[in-house]
């Protein structure tokens, strides 16, 4: 998908749009992920109370139950599910930095070709892979996939998987719709 440069909702790095909170968040965001801006936090954090409520939110899901790794395996197949440029730029860097290799990203992307070798991923991570990918595409899991996956987590990781694969489908489709930017374009 091609996005505008602006956005639909331009993002915004006056203090007065985002007030000094999430002026704040937003710079230091950009800073973290080495970008000279952030669009996603400059767009969303002009609705001031929402993106104050969410942050909390997504960092509880970032630094939860599940294994970063997990976390980051689960967000890169739904931005690739989603064809969500934004979240692939970010969060491939976040997933090498979590031990998913190049070679791992690539089976993450390729999942489930017939004809790749899936020989690198842990049933662990192929029982992920199947769980998000039925989650995203049927809105729900299988009892089969959903035993898999119960073989891999306990209770709580289970909510949380479904939690953060909805959190990141929802992410890609306000991006998508806003038309988000990338912060790193090219």
């Amino acid at each position: 998908m091609t996005r505008s440069v602006e956005g639909r909702i331009p993002s915004s790095w006056k203090l007065r749009d985002l007030g000094l909170i999430n002026w704040i968040v937003a710079k230091s965001a950009a800073r973290t992920v080495g970008a000279s801006r952030m669009h996603l936090f400059a767009t969303l954090g002009q609705h001031k109370r929402l993106f104050l409520s969410m942050l909390p939110y997504s960092g509880a899901l970032l630094r939860g139950r599940l294994p970063r790794a997990d976390t980051e395996l689960v967000i890169l197949r739904v931005a690739h599910l989603r064809s969500s440029e934004y979240e692939l730029q970010h969060h491939r860097v976040m997933g090498r930095r979590r031990g998913l290799d190049d070679q791992t990203q690539a089976q993450i992307f390729a999942w489930p070709n017939p004809t790749e070798n899936f020989s690198g991923l842990t049933p662990r991570q192929q029982a992920l892979l199947c769980a998000t990918d039925e989650f995203i595409n049927n809105r729900t899991i299988s009892a089969e996939v959903w035993r898999q996956l119960s073989s891999h987590l306990d209770r709580r990781q289970l909510i949380e998987f479904c939690m953060l694969a909805g959190q990141y489908d929802g992410l890609a489709a306000t991006m998508s719709a806003l038309e988000i930017p990338l912060d790193n374009p090219g």
